[in-house]
């Protein structure tokens, strides 16, 4: 049985994905061998169907090929960010209740104890030799040893992966497996697949890090439906372009934060690009600010695609690049499950009225081990939320207003970060920049911009004028900064979202 789908075959010498930089390739035939080694090796380890398998590896060709085999054994698989501390990825690897951990030897974590925080008991494999740790099992060499045919009973797996923890402590995100054979259409596979198009004749770029949700899951639909995947290491805005131009790529996948990045190359140098090849470009993760989205539009013409989603999965929105010109600033209206905004008691709200976003009708998911978490996503009625607030117009379209976990009261006024955000990124000498409120004796909180400039020689009290002046410009006087700090480097996720907890720390008391 070949990776893609049946009754789907493809040719196995095709490549099923290969790594931007290193440039390695792996065919289908490679591809299936090596999942089924995975495959046998679990059976063979006493690692049983519904179990927990944990993995701390950066995008390199064993991670796509461990997801694979991890995917025809009945498991669960919980990768995790390899930019988390030691604390936090102890913690995932316990509370997910892992029988096994594989990971990328050369790791920073893996170098500051992380194994010292870890259960003696546990069985850990390291992708090649790792000399800090003689004991652990070489994961290349030891799957390399077990049968390339399918295992007696291959049944369908399943991740389960962790919340990015940016307003709190990172959850399980927990689906109950299908019970069905391996290879079989899953919920992930019929949903995407049509919506984006994906098929044999798809190249996808993944610019993101596969422990992430939304890389690894359409990645690994791709390759189901018989298409090609280039994997990036890491992302470069430069290396991006390069690669669409130099392999092809159909279908693209980004978060809005490369957008700002790739725009603010040199016209020059990213208008000569053969771009021609690209299809679908589709971003998720963090609402795009219109001008953002505009420009894209203008550059790359109308193959933008967005939705709106969580690891969750509860519930799904998408749009068409014609659908947001007629609705600029949405974030698209229900693929799947039924939406409804909702008042701080979870009463439905009408059209226009600002409140928290739930969806009906949906898969359902638990957070593991996390009952009162789980519970505080449902209203009254079993609708659920991942704490977003937004609107709805007569159409159905939803707008996003930002995370309830951000949001600023001022004198008793509400204030959305977002909003602010979106106006300074518009600013030339700004990349990035991260809105807090900060304590305030008499408004209880005011409004702080952290930016992060272009250029550091910017830095210091005029471009502190300079940004508040545009954004009295641009906004009531009541949301613009009353203070602006500079940071080199914000702590924003590959995913694209802003690690604002750690900006909002620095100017409260702990």
């Amino acid at each position: 049985m070949l990776i893609p789908i049946h009754p789907l075959r493809v040719d196995p010498e095709k490549i099923a994905f290969q790594m931007c930089e290193s440039g390695e390739q792996v065919t289908f035939a490679q591809l299936e061998d090596r999942a089924n080694q995975v495959a046998h090796w679990v059976a063979d380890s006493g690692i049983l169907p519904g179990e927990h398998v944990a993995v701390l590896m950066n995008n390199c060709r064993e991670l796509l090929e461990l997801c694979f085999g991890l995917d025809r054994s009945g498991v669960y698989y919980t990768l995790i960010s390899t930019r988390l501390t030691t604390d936090e990825i102890a913690y995932i690897v316990q509370d997910c209740g892992a029988r096994l951990f594989v990971y990328t030897p050369t790791l920073e974590a893996v170098d500051q104890g992380l194994f010292d925080k870890l259960p003696s008991t546990l069985q850990c494999m390291s992708v090649g030799e790792c000399h800090l740790q003689p004991a652990h099992g070489n994961w290349r060499f030891e799957c390399a040893q077990k049968p390339t045919t399918p295992t007696p009973q291959a049944w369908q797996g399943s991740d389960m992966l962790y919340s990015s923890g940016t307003t709190g402590r990172p959850k399980g995100v927990l689906w109950p497996l299908p019970k069905t054979a391996a290879g079989q259409e899953t919920m992930l596979v019929k949903l995407l697949s049509p919506l984006f198009g994906y098929d044999a004749e798809s190249h996808y770029l993944s610019t993101a890090p596969l422990y992430h949700a939304a890389p690894l899951r359409h990645s690994m639909t791709v390759i189901k439906k018989g298409g090609t995947v280039t994997v990036m290491e890491r992302f470069d805005p430069l290396l991006a372009l390069q690669t669409i131009e130099r392999c092809r790529i159909t279908h693209s996948q980004w978060v809005p934060t490369m957008f700002v990045r790739m725009l603010k190359l040199d016209p020059v140098t990213r208008g000569k690009f053969d771009l021609s090849s690209m299809k679908m470009a589709v971003h998720a993760a963090a609402p795009c600010p219109v001008d953002v989205k505009e420009k894209m539009m203008d550059w790359w013409g109308p193959i933008v695609h967005e939705y709106y989603a969580g690891t969750e999965n509860n519930g799904f929105c998408s749009i068409t690049p014609a659908e947001w010109l007629a609705h600029k600033g949405s974030v698209g209206r229900a693929s799947q499950g039924q939406l409804h905004i909702c008042d701080e008691e979870g009463a439905p709200l009408g059209i226009g009225q600002v409140g928290a976003v739930y969806f009906s009708d949906g898969p359902q998911f638990t957070y593991h081990n996390d009952p009162a978490a789980t519970a505080q996503t449902r209203n009254a009625l079993g609708w659920t939320s991942l704490g977003d607030i937004g609107y709805l117009d007569a159409e159905g379209y939803l707008y996003l207003v930002d995370r309830k976990a951000f949001m600023i009261i001022s004198g008793g006024v509400n204030i959305y970060p977002q909003e602010i955000e979106n106006v300074l990124l518009q600013h030339p000498k700004v990349l990035d920049v991260a809105v807090v409120g900060v304590p305030n004796s008499d408004w209880g909180e005011e409004v702080k911009a952290v930016v992060q400039p272009i250029r550091a020689s910017d830095v210091g009290p005029e471009l502190v004028d300079e940004l508040q002046a545009f954004c009295r410009e641009k906004l009531a006087d009541f949301k613009c900064p009353k203070s602006v700090d500079f940071d080199l480097e914000l702590p924003r996720l590959p995913t694209g979202k802003l690690y604002k907890k750690l900006v909002k720390q620095r100017y409260w008391p702990q």
